[in-house]
């Protein structure tokens, strides 16, 4: 690869970053109040964390199911509203004992 390609690589994410950024600052101007997108914009952070957890959590382990049964354990945990760091001691300790 050339210093040429990287350049244009790099201005073409600075590009889509700022784009993402930028365009909705611009082309909304007052408050949001479709019901439907705005609980879309609240569910977006969540999802977007979940997407980038979950296949880490059953893949951590040597074998799949431990990760597997730790995660259904710490859904089954955050149902029964446990906080973020029992939940996460909760998987870690079943992850473990389960390997």
């Amino acid at each position: 690869m050339n210093q040429h390609s990287i350049i244009i690589y790099l201005l073409v994410g600075i590009l889509v970053t700022n784009l993402i950024r930028v365009l909705p600052m611009t082309l909304i101007h007052g408050p949001i109040r479709n019901r439907f997108v705005r609980s879309f914009l609240y569910y977006v952070p969540y999802v977007t964390l979940a997407v980038m957890t979950f296949p880490d959590m059953v893949l951590a382990t040597p074998t799949p199911l431990p990760g597997i049964i730790a995660l259904l354990v710490g859904i089954i945990a955050a149902w029964f509203r446990f906080g973020l760091f029992p939940v996460a001691v909760i998987c870690c300790v079943i992850a473990f004992m389960m390997m």
